[in-house]
């Protein structure tokens, strides 16, 4: 695990009042969510469209909605912000959230380029706010167990790891997912699932090859990825725009093997493959949709007043932005943070 830093306060039986930016439909999925969390409350939401806001508000059970971004960081009743707009705003939000003292839940990826992700991390850091990639994927029941499987070495070392991830999504230049001014392509998407499980079990990499193609407004559609590292260890990639893949992981040591049966990053079952034993299943489902985890994780640290995760780091984070933007720009695709946010 990373060492993380602690901020002076903690209190145990905190409430934690939530606002969110962007009431979007990744936003959607996880405002239900609050509702497994103890101690957890919804109070806030903010959007460029008041109307927006409100609707979504007046859905979900939050008190207050602001049309942009002013209203919700001076909102003294609200502790943590989760960042839902698109991926090259992500940087400017959360750092006048952060300079305003809020804690920060930043939907994947974390920034649309290495330097945006920097800077985030640094400001977190002096300010001694906490922050966090929304990477829901690694507080999963199923990802919990095979963390605790794999540091007890039920699969021995582990050396390789494979993933895909992909969806048959129909070419159109004005969705978001085709549209570099909005982040598109099928990296910052999808990517960041493969990548992250890849490095949480090997680290970091040291190579990183890829082969994919463009759609005609030259985001990446499709992609793979070889990251590779200096005593062979590999890690074997897979995401798609073009084609649904069945989105499974799998996990391989010098004793056995762990499959994470799709979708591996909201998943329900694994199978443990230990040398010389039959297979075992595991089944652990997630609370509500499986967003719940994340947010007990930020709530709990939070309450602890830490100021990292050590599970989802920010040395991780900036980790997989690296793999991520090194793979896009190796496929010509070259993203950058939208400088027009006005927060």
């Amino acid at each position: 695990m990373a060492s993380v830093s602690t901020a002076p306060s903690a209190d145990p039986h905190r409430v934690i009042r939530w606002g969110i930016v962007g009431p979007g439909r990744i936003a959607e999925s996880v405002a239900p969510d609050f509702a497994h969390v103890e101690d957890a409350e919804l109070v806030a939401v903010a959007s460029r469209s008041e109307q927006r806001a409100r609707a979504f508000a007046d859905k979900h059970g939050a008190a207050r909605a602001y049309g942009g971004y002013g209203g919700i960081l001076g909102d003294d009743e609200v502790d943590a912000i989760y960042i839902a707009t698109p991926h090259p705003q992500h940087e400017a939000v959360a750092l006048a959230c952060i300079a305003a003292g809020k804690a920060v839940l930043v939907e994947k990826s974390f920034t649309a380029t290495v330097p945006g992700a920097q800077r985030v991390i640094d400001l977190a850091r002096s300010e001694q706010v906490f922050a966090m990639e929304a990477m829901w994927t690694r507080f999963q029941p199923v990802l919990v167990k095979v963390r605790e499987l794999v540091a007890d070495g039920a699969i021995g070392e582990v050396r390789q790891v494979q993933a895909d991830l992909g969806v048959d999504r129909p070419y159109d230049p004005k969705d978001r997912l085709f549209d570099l001014a909005q982040g598109g392509g099928a990296m910052l998407d999808l990517g960041v699932y493969v990548v992250s499980i890849a490095q949480h079990f090997l680290g970091d990499p040291t190579s990183v090859s890829v082969s994919g193609s463009l759609a005609p407004t030259g985001a990446d559609v499709e992609a793979g990825l070889l990251l590779g590292y200096d005593d062979g260890r590999a890690a074997s990639l897979l995401m798609s725009l073009r084609h649904a893949t069945p989105g499974s992981a799998r996990i391989h040591g010098t004793k056995g093997w762990i499959e994470i049966h799709p979708r591996f990053h909201h998943p329900k079952a694994f199978t443990l493959g230990r040398s010389g034993a039959e297979p075992e299943r595991f089944e652990l489902p997630p609370l509500g949709v499986g967003y719940s985890h994340e947010l007990i994780e930020v709530n709990d640290c939070l309450r602890a007043g830490r100021t990292e995760s050590e599970v989802m780091p920010l040395s991780d984070t900036l980790a997989v932005q690296r793999v991520l933007n090194d793979a896009a720009e190796q496929l010509g695709v070259h993203h950058e943070e939208d400088e027009r946010v006005a927060v």
